[in-house]
């Protein structure tokens, strides 16, 4: 009998630490789960070209999009696993000890210092982790996207909670720390915009030039390859620009799809100077 009484409380501790332990890995697994069906929720949303008639370009630039939405998802799917973890198993470790009557107050303290230890020798992770986090939060770029980011500028590549991986003009890959980055100029994000500078000489007809750009820009939103894939307004000529003694500047201006502009850009130059040609008003430099 005193055997027995002696195991009880034994065996009772066992069993509760052991349901402890269960519950902790349960309640984790749900965590996980709920967690990873909001990431797939966030990665399947819309796209900004819904809302823009349909075409090969526009198809492959919601490839682009749901791969940077997917990435964005997955990467704070990650850190919310991670912190559901830390937080789910560290509150069973500390129930534990409890149980088994071992004082956690020393623990806690040597963990509090420990902590404070390793944020000042991590003083720099620490703050790339929490700009890479506020930067996927407010989506500022993304995979695909042409930005400045002060320290280079280039295609993104990859981002992580640590840094962004940039491709220049030329081909070198920059790895830029995200917290190092002060400001970012992003190229590629909802829409970009074309424009192209008509220099005509100071006595040119200014409302026959008008007018020939505004066919110009009609006759590119009519082109039915560049509406469906490239530009998303009407062109638009904004008229004379610049003014000086020897020419007459006039803008023609076009809102394309994300990094788009160049290509719209190259076609609207060759538009306007072939038109230019057949109305034999030549181009001059500006001085």
């Amino acid at each position: 009998m005193l055997n027995n009484w002696t195991w009880a409380p034994l065996v009772a501790s066992a069993i509760t630490v052991v349901l402890i332990i269960v519950l902790a890995f349960v309640v984790r697994g749900i965590a996980h789960r709920v967690i990873t069906r909001v990431v797939n929720r966030a990665a399947t949303g819309g796209s900004i070209t819904s809302r823009f008639r349909k075409g090969a370009a526009t198809d492959g630039i919601d490839v682009l999009l749901h791969e940077r939405r997917k990435q964005r998802a997955e990467t704070m799917g990650s850190v919310l696993k991670h912190i559901a973890s830390i937080v789910i198993l560290g509150t069973a470790v500390l129930t534990v000890l409890d149980r088994l009557t071992i004082p956690i107050a020393p623990l806690l303290t040597s963990v509090g210092i420990l902590g404070v230890a390793v944020g000042f020798g991590a003083q720099e992770l620490v703050k790339d982790f929490i700009a890479g986090m506020f930067m996927l939060l407010e989506d500022q770029y993304g995979v695909g996207d042409v930005i400045d980011a002060g320290a280079a500028v280039g295609t993104v590549e990859a981002v992580t909670l640590r840094v962004t991986r940039l491709r220049d003009i030329d081909g070198r890959v920059w790895y830029v720390r995200n917290g190092t980055i002060t400001r970012v100029g992003n190229e590629s994000q909802g829409w970009s915009r074309a424009y192209v500078d008509v220099p005509v000489a100071y006595d040119a007809d200014v409302v026959g030039v008008r007018v020939l750009l505004e066919q110009v820009a009609e006759e590119v939103w009519a082109d039915s390859e560049l509406r469906e894939s490239k530009i998303v307004e009407q062109p638009q000529v904004f008229g004379v620009e610049q003014l000086s003694d020897s020419a007459l500047v006039f803008r023609l201006s076009a809102k394309t799809l994300p990094s788009a502009q160049a290509e719209v850009g190259r076609e609207l130059r060759l538009r306007v100077k072939t038109a230019l040609d057949t109305a034999g008003i030549p181009m001059v430099a500006v001085i």
